[in-house]
């Protein structure tokens, strides 16, 4: 795997931001937040906390911008998130002294199975996104109820690569986070006093016992970050990046794949033009 701080000293290359330009992005984020709130004539944000650097770091950046008191956690655990998830996701909200309620999503996800063909429950991916789709539809139950926003915990990185579940993850009002990748978002979350094992935890949308983000892509986040830098959203060549970067070709045409078979989950849904 690239580090990204080795990787800006040995190629020039820079993902990372300035000291200057961190606070930058974290004014111009808090500032985002409170701006969404208001002009949607809301009462605060709920945002559904797992534990992870994504959640994690959406979460601090909104209590600076809404206070404490404005701000409601969802912890939605189900059958295949490891207990660390759950124990991860309170101290947060506690760290941050926010109000967090605990849903069991297993019974709601039960139903579903129950309620659909029995061959549905027999594909993993579906099932998994059905778990995703099920925590949306529950912080929008909760948001509307309280007359509150829903955050999204989005990534840049995992945006270009579609890498989250339609109508399921990025069914939110907004994504705090949505123009940094991963590696700037570990970079932030330093800064906003996250603690290190957070920062570094493995990352998982919990789809599935034992599910990572990186095996599903195939490749590391920092890989991920500047191969999507230099060659999918910058200038670069295939070859000019695999010179740079010191990858090889097939990592990036993995990416590109991944980029443009999600391009519909980039998109509103696709209508026929008028006659």
């Amino acid at each position: 795997m690239t580090d990204v701080e080795t990787l800006q000293k040995e190629t020039g290359v820079e993902l990372l931001f300035s000291e200057d330009e961190l606070e930058e992005q974290r004014d111009h984020i808090v500032e985002f937040i409170a701006d969404i709130v208001d002009d949607a004539g809301a009462d605060g944000a709920v945002i559904g906390l797992s534990g992870g650097i994504d959640s994690t770091a959406t979460a601090y950046l909104a209590v600076e911008a809404l206070g404490a008191d404005s701000v409601h956690g969802l912890l939605m655990p189900s059958s295949v998130n490891p207990d660390a998830d759950e124990t991860d996701a309170e101290r947060v909200a506690e760290a941050l002294d926010i109000e967090y309620d605990t849903i069991d999503i297993n019974p709601i996800v039960d139903a579903f199975v129950d309620a659909a063909p029995d061959h549905a429950a027999e594909d993993r991916m579906a099932l998994g996104n059905v778990r995703v789709r099920t925590r949306a539809v529950l912080n929008y139950f909760v948001a509307n109820a309280e007359s509150r926003v829903v955050l999204g915990t989005g990534n840049r990185s995992e945006a270009a690569t579609g890498y989250f579940t339609k109508y399921g993850d990025q069914a939110v009002d907004c994504n705090p986070i949505g123009a940094l990748y991963k590696c700037q978002v570990r970079q932030l979350a330093r800064k906003l006093g996250v603690p290190e094992d957070l920062v570094t935890r493995t990352p998982t949308a919990a789809m599935w016992e034992g599910q990572t983000d990186e095996e599903e892509m195939g490749l590391g986040y920092d890989d991920l970050d500047a191969i999507l830098a230099l060659h999918v959203h910058g200038p670069l060549s295939k070859h000019a990046t695999v010179e740079t970067i010191n990858v090889p070709e097939d990592a990036i045409d993995r990416v590109v794949e991944l980029y443009e078979t999600s391009a519909h989950k980039r998109s509103m849904p696709p209508a026929p033009g008028s006659l």
